[in-house]
């Protein structure tokens, strides 16, 4: 049986909105998908990271609510 968690990088714009990316894992394969835009993708390593950068270049959302 494959193991499956899930967590999420949020993230708010400028205006106040909350942007979210997940990040799947379902084994050693990580999936990250954006929940405003539906952007898509495969990441191995740093997936959080990949989502910071996601957000960050395609919504400005750079305000990180925990402050780290």
């Amino acid at each position: 049986m494959s193991e499956k968690n899930a967590s999420k990088v949020r993230r708010w714009d400028q205006h106040g909105r909350q942007h979210v990316v997940r990040v799947q894992r379902t084994g050693v394969q990580r999936t990250i998908r954006c929940d405003t835009c539906g952007w898509r993708k495969g990441a191995q390593f740093l997936p959080r990271l990949k989502a910071q950068e996601h957000l960050a270049e395609a919504h400005q959302a750079t305000v990180d609510p925990t402050g780290s």
